[in-house]
């Protein structure tokens, strides 16, 4: 099993703002809500109920957090370390795709054209779809959470016409595209509300 999280609201999402690969920005206090209830998900999907004494009646089947080292990221990272008790370790494939001269500019001017953009096409300066896929297949993600973003979440499912999770969303996948095929954002699967299809 992979456990996927989005990072929690930024201070750029609040402002509608291009965030790619810009590593300064921080969570919201909404974002850090989020991050705790999504650490309260993975408690529960990772340790299961508890007994009426309050013990867990089984073991967190993960033993690692992996995170993007964007600041929104890994300030979500730590929260759930907190709540989870796991080790974090920074992991530079799982950052987020490059927006290149785009990234810190207003959103919605260039949503509806990174929207259409085939696996090979890139703002100036940018990052391809097809790169990102390249640069997450690499990973090992046995017993981590992983914690990025909604582009890299898309380039793990391997799917870009995925609906990109909200912030703070848990996703649970049984196996990962990116790790098991080609991963090159030519072929993948559907992800339907939130849920990640058993591959």
């Amino acid at each position: 099993m992979t456990w996927l999280v989005r990072h929690g609201e930024s201070t750029w999402n609040a402002a509608g703002l291009l965030q790619g690969s810009t590593r300064h920005v921080g969570l919201t206090a909404r974002g850090r809500a989020q991050a705790r209830a999504a650490a309260a998900e993975l408690r529960r999907l990772l340790v299961g109920p508890a007994t009426s004494a309050g013990a867990a009646v089984a073991e967190v089947p993960a033993h690692r957090i992996l995170t993007s080292p964007q600041r929104r990221a890994a300030e979500t990272a730590e929260i759930l370390a907190g709540v989870l008790g796991l080790p974090v370790h920074e992991c530079p494939e799982l950052r987020e795709q490059s927006h290149g001269a785009w990234e810190g500019r207003p959103a919605a001017p260039y949503a509806p054209l990174l929207a259409a953009a085939g696996p090979d096409w890139a703002p100036p300066g940018g990052e391809t779809f097809r790169a990102l896929c390249a640069r997450v297949r690499g990973l090992d993600p046995t017993g981590a959470v992983l914690v990025t973003h909604g582009e890299t979440i898309r380039a793990i499912l391997r799917d870009p016409r995925c609906r990109i999770p909200h912030n703070g969303e848990v996703l649970l996948a049984s196996a990962t595209p990116a790790w098991s095929g080609s991963g090159d954002g030519s072929a993948g699967n559907r992800c339907e509300s939130g849920a990640v299809p058993p591959l």
